[in-house]
């Protein structure tokens, strides 16, 4: 046999054994990602929730998480409580002396009372008081500051627009740096992730600061869906009411701010005639005027302060 012959031979015989590992290590992937998302917490249709994004200095053991609210709703009777907990990944740094403090005390808290948490995760603008921020400026001017964008708005203007467009890789630096959030929304023990500003599409260059397509967004929103429940979490749609009819079988609820004051909550009917459930939240429109008509359309709505703070109290859940 030949030199050529015999090597021929060694390659035959050393990529057989390859080849037969190979497969059973896709498979294996695929059942883990499967068996992950068959694990994943799907909440009721109709589950009454709370949105507190800010702490409050009296549930200092729990990060300022109010987790025994009850008050009386909108349609009367004995005082409620929530079942879904919406807050954020983090402990409010007013009530724990930083910005690093992991949910976890909440979280724990929230399921000895027999609910579910939900963790807030800003994914389509980059907050300044987050810990990993330097991250995102770094990589911004690294890469011809191609990645953050104009302030979010007025009322938030210590946040910016990220570009989710991937022409310099910017998504896929997003995604690696929502999978690391993600992880922690896992370790604090979280059910499920808000992702939040996933509707860069609809707002505009004028707004954002970067020109991004419908086509773009859904890559975007459904990626992140895809990530949420390879970690084991249920994923939450958070606005993007154009694209609702696209992304509900990605998703497994909606989160909205405000679709009774701009009369666009009949976008997220399809999340309802799909068995999944919309948590609504209204700031500047009364009770009154809204929880009669998400009683019509299946919608767990909420009332909150006024001017959009999002601490545990004001709270009214419609029923």
């Amino acid at each position: 046999m030949t030199l050529l012959a015999r090597l021929a031979a060694v390659a035959a015989l050393s990529c057989a054994p390859l080849a037969a590992l190979a497969a059973p290590a896709t498979a294996r992937t695929g059942q883990a990602a499967q068996a992950a998302q068959a694990g994943v917490w799907k909440p009721p249709l109709q589950s009454r929730w709370q949105y507190q994004l800010q702490g409050n200095a009296k549930y200092a053991a729990t990060g300022g998480v109010n987790v025994d609210i009850c008050v009386v709703p909108q349609s009367g009777g004995a005082c409620v409580r929530p079942a879904v907990f919406d807050i954020d990944l983090y402990a409010d740094g007013d009530v724990v002396g930083n910005n690093t403090t992991l949910n976890t005390a909440a979280v724990k808290a929230v399921h000895a009372r027999g609910a579910k948490a939900v963790c807030y995760v800003d994914a389509g603008s980059i907050e300044e008081y987050r810990p990993d921020y330097q991250q995102f400026v770094a990589w911004h001017k690294s890469h011809g500051n191609s990645l953050l964008g104009k302030p979010f708005s007025a009322e938030f203007p210590n946040e910016r627009w990220a570009n989710i467009n991937n022409d310099q890789g910017q998504r896929d630096f997003l995604l690696k740096m929502m999978e690391a959030r993600v992880d922690k929304c896992v370790q604090a023990g979280f059910d499920g992730v808000e992702f939040d500003v996933v509707n860069a599409h609809e707002e505009g260059k004028s707004v954002t600061g970067w020109t991004v397509s419908p086509a773009t967004q859904l890559v975007y929103n459904k990626a992140l869906a895809d990530l949420a429940h390879r970690k084991g979490l249920s994923a939450a749609l958070k606005n993007d009411l154009s694209q609702a009819a696209e992304l509900v079988s990605s998703f497994d609820y909606a989160v909205n701010e405000e679709c009774f004051q701009y009369d666009e909550c009949g976008q997220l009917s399809v999340f309802v005639k799909a068995g999944k459930p919309v948590f609504q939240v209204e700031y500047e429109t009364a009770p009154s005027a809204f929880c009669p008509k998400a009683a019509r359309l299946g919608i767990n709505a909420i009332k909150k302060a006024v001017d959009y703070s999002l601490k545990d109290t004001p709270y009214k859940p419609c029923k």
